[in-house]
């Protein structure tokens, strides 16, 4: 096999609790990961020699920062060498803590192991995968959790069963910008204990703050990761339509199910 194409999908954090900040820089969390059907498509092209090619659809990622591109250098490096080119079509917005370079990450490390013939543990790839992003070990292993620890302690649950309006602003969030800013304020306590970022995002956007307080009074609006993509849960129908009427017409939405378990656990 010399290709691959595969789809790489978004997750929801159902909730986001930071429980304090530890000495390593990062932050211990408790929180509850929702895959969900919208994806990045990526495809896979084994190169003769040992080049590194990332080409994306999203041009404000430049190729040599993008978590791919950092991605294959460590599998190359394990591997001593091997050449890839690898396409990606951005479909889940970026800054939106949607966890799509999270993702796209965990799928180089996976469809790589193949490729090359690497044999690596599933322990061996969560190990990879944490040093390069907190999320990066959940879109490994594919399968719904809650998670404490930085993010990377699982424990298995059932897919939610719900469906999701999935709101988007214009609004780029920096994960690391969010918790630098989290550490930094006193704006622990906010009405909304769904996620702790709810007390930051809104002090900083009050378009956010405006829209938030329009909606929460007959919707229970969630945000995702460090925001900024939000989302609510709908019945049916005509509860959809309504949420689409509130959306403001200059952001994005998507309509999403939720995955019982990522299409990458083919490569498990």
């Amino acid at each position: 096999m010399n290709t691959q194409k595969i789809k790489s999908p978004a997750k929801l954090n159902l909730y986001l609790k930071i429980i304090k900040k530890l000495s390593n820089g990062y932050h211990e969390l408790d929180t509850c990961f929702q895959l969900i059907n919208i994806y990045d498509d990526m495809y896979f092209s084994l190169q003769d020699s040992n080049s590194i090619s990332v080409n994306c659809s999203e041009k404000s990622i430049g190729e040599k920062e993008n978590i791919v591109y950092k991605s294959i250098q460590v599998m190359q490096k394990l591997n001593n060498g091997g050449g890839i080119k690898i396409d990606i079509t951005k479909n889940i917005p970026i800054g939106a803590g949607l966890g799509g370079g999270s993702s796209n990450a965990a799928s180089t490390i996976l469809v790589l192991n193949r490729l090359w013939n690497m044999g690596l543990s599933m322990e061996r790839m969560l190990e990879i995968g944490n040093s390069l992003g907190a999320d990066v070990p959940f879109f490994i292993n594919g399968i719904n959790a809650h998670a404490k620890g930085i993010g990377n302690i699982f424990k298995e649950k059932l897919s939610d069963t719900s469906n999701y309006v999935v709101i988007v602003p214009n609004i780029f969030n920096s994960t690391k910008k969010m918790f630098t800013l989290y550490s930094e304020s006193n704006l622990k306590d906010f009405k909304n204990h769904q996620n702790s970022f709810w007390a930051i995002f809104i002090k900083n956007n009050k378009e956010i703050e405006d829209f938030y307080n329009k909606i929460n009074k007959d919707y229970e609006i969630c945000l995702s990761g460090s925001g900024s993509a939000m989302f609510i849960k709908y019945n049916n129908a005509q509860e959809k339509e309504k949420i689409l009427k509130i959306i403001p017409s200059n952001w994005r939405f998507f309509l999403a199910k939720p995955l019982q378990y990522s299409p990458l656990r083919e490569f498990v």
